[in-house]
C-alpha cells in the first residue's frame, strides 16, 4: 500500500472513530444507545472519499461492533475481494432479482441469488455479491424488516376501486435513438398508469425527462382516458415545477408527490417498467430505433396489442382493458368547450425593453410599443415557439408576438422623428444566411 492510499485509509478510520467515540461508553442494547444512534443517523457529515452525507444506523452499529472487537485498525476499510471487477448489475439482472423476491418475499438474499443463478439468465461475467444484491432489492423496497415502526414504517398495499381515481407517472431510461440523421441520443420513457385497472392512459419516449417533455404526454393521456382525480408523481424537480402544478389546478387534478427515498410507493409503476424492459426492449429492431417516431409507434403497438390484452396477475387474471370497461363509468372527460391546447401553454414573465422586444428561450420577439417598460406574461408552446407567442397583461390577451425581423425593421418608417431608412418599402431581402450588417457593409462599398 503506497503512502497516499495509507493516508486515505487512516482518514476514513479516524472519521469513523470520531462519529462513534461517545457511543463506546454506552452499554449495548440500552435505550440511550438507540437514541444516540438515531440522532447521529439524522446528521449530515463530510465523509472522506464519499459524496454521501449520511451514515445509516446499521452502519454505525457495525462500526461499534468492529471497534469493540478489533480496536482502531478494525475501522479501516477493507480492500475489496472483487477488486478490478465491476459490481454494477445490468438492468436485466436487477429485474430478474426483483421478480424472484416479489414472487417469494420470504427468500433471503442468498436464496434469491441461488434462484437467479438457477435460471441461467445471469451472464457468467456478472458477480452477484450479497451486498450488491441486497442494495438492489432495498432500492426496490423489498428488504423492509418486520417491526419497522412509526409512521415511516407503516407500509400498506393499496388499490383504488375505480378507473381515474389515481394515475401514477414516472420516467424510465430507454434505448438510444437516431436523431438528426446520424446522431444517437438516449430516449426516456414517460408513462402514466391507472391504479385501479393497470391501463396505460398514454406513454411516450422523449429526448428529455423535464417538465417540457412531461406535459405533452400528460395532455395526450387526458385526451385519451379522461381526467384523473389524483396524479401521483415522483419527487424530482421535473414534477415540482410551477407549470405542472398550474395545469393540474386548472384541470381539477390533485397533484401528489411521492416521499423521497420511498420506492415502495411506486411499486406498480416500477413493475410496469420492468415489463417493458423484459418484453419490449429486447425485441426492438434497428428500424424501431431509427427515429423517435418509429420507437413510439413500436411502443404503442405493444401497449395496445399485447400489454392491454394480456391477463394481469394483479387484476385476478383479468386484462387491463376488461377491468377498465368495468370500472370506468365515473371517469371525468373533458368538456368540448375546453381549449386543451391553450390550457397546456407554458407561461413566463418578461419586462418589455425600450426597443419593444422581449427574449424567450434564445429568441427575440417584438411586441406593441405601448407595452414598453411593462411586465407581461408570455404564453407559449415550447416545441412550437416559431408559431408565435401570446402576450398577456393584467389577465387580458393583448396580441400574438412574432420573432423580430431585423431586416424588415430597418426599412420601417418611424413616426415622430424615428430613424427609419428610406424607402419605407424594403428592397429585395438579402439571400439566406446574409446578416443585416453584411448588407449595410455591401451598400457602403457600392457607394
Amino acid at each position: 500500500m503506497n503512502d497516499d492510499k495509507r493516508k486515505r485509509v487512516e482518514e476514513v478510520a479516524l472519521f469513523r472513530y470520531g462519529v462513534i467515540a461517545d457511543l463506546l461508553q454506552l452499554e449495548p442494547g440500552t435505550k440511550g444507545l438507540y437514541r444516540k444512534l438515531e440522532e447521529k443517523a439524522a446528521k449530515d457529515y463530510s465523509i472522506p472519499g464519499s459524496a454521501r452525507t449520511r451514515v445509516a444506523e446499521e452502519t454505525l452499529r457495525d462500526w461499534l461492533k468492529a471497534y469493540r472487537k478489533g480496536g482502531f485498525d478494525a475501522l479501516k476499510p477493507k480492500p475489496r475481494r472483487d477488486a478490478g471487477e465491476s459490481r454494477a448489475l445490468p438492468q436485466e439482472v436487477k429485474d430478474l432479482l426483483v421478480s424472484i423476491k416479489e414472487d417469494n418475499p420470504e427468500l433471503s438474499v442468498q436464496l434469491v441469488i441461488k434462484e437467479a443463478l438457477a435460471t441461467a439468465k445471469v451472464p457468467p461475467d456478472v458477480l452477484l455479491a450479497p451486498t450488491t444484491v441486497h442494495r438492489a432489492l432495498s432500492r426496490a423496497g423489498l428488504m423492509r424488516r418486520d417491526g419497522d415502526g412509526g409512521a415511516e414504517g407503516d407500509r400498506r398495499r393499496f388499490a383504488f376501486p375505480n378507473a381515474g381515481d389515481l394515475w401514477m407517472s414516472d420516467v424510465m431510461h430507454g434505448p438510444s435513438v437516431t436523431v438528426g440523421g446520424n446522431k444517437r441520443r438516449k430516449a426516456y420513457l414517460i408513462a402514466f398508469l391507472d391504479d385501479a385497472t393497470r391501463v396505460v392512459p398514454f406513454a411516450a419516449f422523449t429526448l428529455a425527462e423535464n417538465t417540457t417533455a412531461f406535459l405533452p404526454v400528460l395532455k395526450q393521456a387526458v385526451m385519451r382516458r379522461g381526467l384523473p382525480k389524483r396524479l401521483f408523481v415522483d419527487n424530482g424537480s421535473a414534477y415540482r415545477g410551477h407549470h405542472l402544478a398550474l395545469v393540474c389546478a386548472k384541470l381539477g387534478i390533485t397533484l401528489i408527490h411521492a416521499r423521497a427515498y420511498q420506492p415502495e410507493s411506486k411499486g406498480k409503476q416500477e413493475r410496469w417498467f420492468r415489463t417493458v424492459r423484459m418484453q419490449l426492449l429486447p425485441l426492438l429492431s434497428e428500424a424501431d430505433t431509427s427515429s423517435l417516431d418509429a420507437l413510439n409507434r413500436r411502443l404503442w403497438a405493444w401497449v395496445e396489442g399485447e400489454y392491454h390484452q394480456a391477463p394481469h396477475r394483479g387484476l385476478d387474471g383479468e386484462t387491463p382493458l376488461d377491468r377498465w370497461s368495468k370500472r370506468a363509468s365515473d371517469v371525468r372527460y373533458l368538456d368540448g368547450k375546453v381549449d386543451l391546447d391553450d390550457l397546456f401553454l407554458f407561461e413566463a414573465r418578461r419586462k418589455v425593453a425600450k426597443d419593444r422586444t422581449v427574449s424567450l428561450n434564445g429568441l427575440v420577439y417584438e411586441v406593441d410599443a405601448s407595452l414598453v417598460g411593462a411586465t407581461v406574461t408570455l404564453r407559449f408552446e415550447p416545441h412550437a415557439q416559431h408559431r408565435g407567442v401570446q402576450v398577456w397583461l393584467d389577465g387580458r390577451k393583448i396580441h400574438d408576438a412574432k420573432v423580430v425581423d431585423v431586416y424588415a425593421n430597418a426599412f420601417v418608417r418611424r413616426d415622430r422623428g424615428g430613424h427609419g431608412l428610406e424607402p419605407s418599402t424594403p428592397p429585395e431581402a438579402p439571400p439566406p444566411g446574409l446578416r443585416l450588417s453584411d448588407l449595410k457593409k455591401r451598400d457602403e462599398e457600392e457607394r
